[in-house]
C-alpha cells in the first residue's frame, strides 16, 4: 500500500484541508488507484477520527473539520474517477436510516459502487423505511443499502426489512446494512442479507449479491 494513502489519512485526522488536497493531487500524478486511496486513505482517516471522538479526544467541531479535510481530497479526486460506461451491473438504492443525519461514510460507499458500474440512487440521510421501500420499487432496485453511524438508530434499520415483509416484497430486494456500530451478528438478527464494515466491503457485498442473482 502506498505511503501516500497513509499520509492522506494523517491529513484527515490532522484536519488539514490544504495538505489533504496536495496529497490527493500527488496520488493522481502518480496514477495510483483512486478508489484504493479513498478506502485506505480517506475512509481510514475518518475511522481514526471516529475512534478519537469515541475516546473523547475529539469532539463534534474536530470531527467536522476532519470531514472538511476529507471533502477537500474528494473534490480533487472526483474529476479523475472513471465511472465504467458499460451496461449497468445492477441497481442499488442507498441512504442513511431515519434519525441519523451523518452521511460521510454513505457518500463514499455510493461513489465507489457507482464508479464500479452500478446504477445508484442516493436517498441522502434521515431516510424512513417507507422512503427506502417506495424508492426501491420505483427505481427497480436489486439492493437496498442502509447505513447508520449511531447506535441509537440501529434498530430503525430493522424497520426496512419489517416493512418489506409486511407488504410481501421481501423477496424482491436484497438488503445490505453497514456503519460503524453495525455487526454481522446484528445483520443476522434483523434478517439483512449482508453486512459491510467499510466501503470496500460494501462493494464486495454488492458484487457478490448481484453475481448470485445472475442466471447461469
Amino acid at each position: 500500500m502506498s505511503k501516500l494513502f497513509l499520509q492522506l489519512a494523517d491529513a484527515v485526522v490532522e484536519m488539514d484541508e490544504a495538505k489533504s488536497s496536495i496529497i490527493a493531487q500527488k496520488i493522481i500524478n502518480e496514477k495510483l488507484n483512486l478508489l484504493e486511496a479513498i478506502e485506505h486513505g480517506l475512509v481510514y482517516g475518518m475511522s481514526r477520527a471516529g475512534d478519537l471522538f469515541e475516546a473523547e479526544e475529539y469532539f463534534i467541531p474536530e470531527l467536522l473539520m476532519c470531514a472538511d479535510a476529507m471533502d477537500a481530497a474528494m473534490k480533487t479526486f472526483i474529476p479523475h474517477i472513471k465511472v465504467e460506461k458499460e451496461k449497468s451491473k445492477g441497481r442499488i438504492v442507498i441512504g442513511t436510516i431515519f434519525g441519523d443525519t451523518h452521511d460521510i461514510g454513505k457518500n463514499i460507499v455510493a461513489l465507489i459502487i457507482k464508479s464500479a458500474g452500478f446504477d445508484v440512487l442516493d436517498l441522502g440521510r434521515d431516510v424512513t423505511a417507507r422512503e427506502f421501500v417506495d424508492a426501491a420499487i420505483e427505481f427497480k432496485a436489486d439492493i437496498i443499502a442502509v447505513s447508520t453511524l449511531m447506535t441509537t438508530t440501529m434498530e430503525n434499520m430493522a424497520e426496512v426489512i419489517k416493512l418489506l415483509n409486511e407488504e410481501g416484497k421481501r423477496d424482491l430486494f436484497k438488503v445490505i446494512i453497514g456503519g460503524k456500530p453495525v455487526s454481522s451478528a446484528f445483520a443476522k438478527k434483523i434478517g439483512a442479507d449482508a453486512y459491510a464494515s467499510n466501503a470496500g466491503g460494501a462493494l464486495r457485498a454488492v458484487k457478490s449479491i448481484i453475481s448470485q442473482s445472475i442466471p447461469e
